[in-house]
């Protein structure tokens, strides 16, 4: 190499380490900025919401309802499965106030069996299972526009919250406490994949903002995982000696339609060391279908939809499915299901 290649060289190499330094800094200013827009977007959220506020609610149902139960049974623990509200899309007969009505209806229901399994043992708690999907969104496949109803920011700040929050109060009239696991859909992404980190999902802002309007709630608890830089995609629940892992679905392949295989293969996985957690059982939703699949000595128990008439899924699936959401049973001493309610919410 002569003197003059080794000058070019270092002129083309110097160049080359300004341009990498150029965009170093800049990829730190997208970063920063972002940071500081999504910190500034939670305080204004909060600071709103915190404007807010809800009595507690009185256990009148619960207390009635225990002066005239008579099971002496061992105690067990209601676990309502509630996933793909999808609040904001619109179908020929499902929209955001069908939505509220048929999330308020199942609500209605819990009450109704909880009395009948009373009347052989105590139900004083229930774990609600969010499962995720619980918004439509805006921008998650071409032509979603001309398929909802609000905005994004109706779906996150109005209509959701609200039917949320009026679901748990009611349970907390009926319950003596109420829990709440929390996990991310795919719906609840903003915009398209990879456009936004995985962190951004508007089923976790929506939890966040259910749990500061109901944080004056002494009998109600709130948890969701909250990775840094990662999606709140699984949880393990425990129940006594049972436990069961959430999930929202899409983590699933499915083949026309039908993820059986695909539910084997990660289940499987999973607990043979996929995820550290133990459990017993797999809720999931996301699929808009009622089913309880056995893997051997597991179970997946897949959550239904509140919506109805879906033309996508009967043209491109032929698949069509009753609005519907699990209710199920826990001996937590046993370690296992005792009884589960497939919930019509037509």
């Amino acid at each position: 190499m002569t003197i003059e290649d080794e000058a070019e060289y270092e002129d083309r190499l110097a160049k080359r380490t300004r341009e990498r330094d150029l965009l170093a800094r800049q990829l730190y200013e997208v970063k920063h900025k972002h940071a500081d827009y999504l910190s500034a977007v939670t305080e204004a959220v909060a600071d709103s919401i915190g404007r807010i506020n809800l009595a507690p609610v009185e256990p009148t149902a619960f207390v009635d309802s225990r002066l005239y139960s008579t099971g002496q049974g061992r105690p067990e623990h209601a676990i309502a499965l509630l996933s793909d509200l999808q609040t904001g899309k619109l179908t020929p007969d499902y929209n955001s106030d069908v939505a509220r009505e048929r999330v308020m209806r199942y609500a209605e229901q819990i009450a109704e069996l909880v009395k009948v399994q009373r009347a052989h043992h105590p139900v004083d708690e229930i774990t609600v299972c969010m499962l995720g999907d619980m918004i439509e969104g805006v921008d998650i496949f071409p032509g979603q526009q001309w398929l909802i109803d609000s905005t994004l920011y109706d779906q996150l700040f109005n209509t959701t919250p609200a039917i949320l929050a009026d679901f748990l109060r009611y349970l907390l009239a009926h319950f003596e406490r109420v829990h709440v696991l929390a996990v991310d859909g795919n719906h609840g992404r903003i915009g398209r994949k990879g456009q936004y980190g995985p962190m951004d999902n508007a089923d976790r802002m929506l939890y966040r903002i259910v749990a500061m309007l109901m944080r004056d709630e002494p009998r109600l608890d709130l948890r969701m995982t909250d990775p840094q830089g990662e999606r709140n995609w699984y949880m393990v629940g425990e129940w006594g000696n049972y436990r069961a892992l959430l999930i929202h679905g899409d983590q699933i392949r499915g083949s026309n339609g039908f993820p059986w295989y695909g539910l084997g293969k990660k289940v499987n996985g999973w607990a043979s060391g996929g995820i550290p957690e133990p459990f017993d059982d797999v809720f999931m939703g996301h699929y808009h279908q009622l089913g309880r699949m056995p893997l051997n000595h597991r179970s997946v128990w897949a959550n239904g939809s509140t919506e109805s008439t879906n033309t996508f899924a009967a043209e491109t699936l032929a698949a069509q499915s009753e609005p519907s959401q699990w209710l199920l049973f826990c001996d937590p001493d046993a370690g296992h299901i005792t009884a589960s309610y497939g919930v019509g919410l037509r």
